[in-house]
């Protein structure tokens, strides 16, 4: 079932109309979880860090010991074209993947001489600013890299951000807080995490238990260039039930603010609207 609506399928070379089948039962992405993708978007006729998102898919398919074969350069001429056949009150979720089709004699390692590619585009709306969501914490944590492809936006990873996710969901929140092996807040289960204290923002360091987003590091960019102190640093759950603010930071929707975390309730905040107005300016100015 898809996400969105309106979908085109880039497959052997070409576009197609329609949610296109791309994969085949025997595919080693099929029944052993080989596959990669990432995530852009596409709204008011922008596409903001486009080129990071597809260098950054080669870079996944490398971690799971897949050949990329098409180049980043390649790979965002690909996307636009596709793009063309859209309007630009239109906002599309840009999706490009590679998954293995052969293994070696085990059948377990990848064959490096033949790589599954396509780009799925799905019409998406982005979220208004007024969507808000509430987080609580999970018993499931992020793997580290001796246990799982963290270093990669691999789809074998999701089903345990889906536990996450169902968890919260069960228990009448819209998402999880997850914390790291260690204890330490990491992210939540589907995006980055950033906190407000005292007008100085927060986000977990990188340590390699998460995806650092590529939107992620364009909202500290932001924030730095307009002077807003933004800390790196090792963030606990109680930082958090201390915190002013609280907002996600993610593809799909950019910035979006949280209400609550367990009992404690947060107000949308200044500096919550702010990043995402800086951020609509930075994507319209890069245009």
């Amino acid at each position: 079932m898809a996400t969105g609506t309106h979908i085109r399928t880039y497959f052997n070379g070409t576009w197609h109309d329609g949610d296109t089948p791309i994969i085949s039962a025997a595919d080693h992405g099929a029944w052993l979880g080989s596959g990669v993708f990432d995530g852009a978007r596409w709204f008011e006729g922008l596409s903001p860090d486009l080129d990071a998102h597809c260098a950054r898919v080669n870079r996944s398919a490398k971690a799971l010991m897949l050949t990329p074969t098409v180049s980043a350069e390649d790979m965002v001429e690909i996307v636009r074209e596709g793009l063309s056949a859209y309007d630009k009150s239109q906002a599309i979720y840009i999706r490009p993947m590679y998954w293995g089709i052969d293994g070696d004699p085990t059948a377990i390692i990848p064959q490096p001489d033949k790589t599954g590619f396509a780009v799925c585009l799905e019409e998406i709306p982005m979220a208004p600013p007024s969507a808000a969501t509430t987080l609580t914490r999970t018993r499931f944590r992020r793997p580290v890299l001796e246990d799982a492809v963290v270093n990669a936006k691999a789809g074998c990873l999701y089903p345990n951000n889906a536990r996450m996710l169902a968890e919260a969901r069960s228990k009448g929140f819209g998402n999880a807080l997850v914390a790291d092996a260690m204890g330490n807040v990491a992210e939540t289960a589907t995006a980055n995490i950033f906190m407000v204290k005292d007008g100085e923002v927060f986000t977990p360091i990188a340590n390699g238990t998460f995806l650092a987003g590529i939107t992620r590091a364009r909202h500290m960019s932001n924030m730095r260039a307009d002077g807003m102190k933004v800390h790196e640093t090792v963030l606990s759950f109680d930082d958090f039930e201390s915190a002013d603010e609280v907002f996600l930071s993610g593809n799909m929707s950019k910035v979006t603010p949280v209400t609550a975390f367990d009992d404690r309730q947060y107000q949308v905040g200044p500096v919550t609207r702010k990043v995402r107005e800086m951020y609509w300016d930075w994507a319209a100015s890069a245009a």
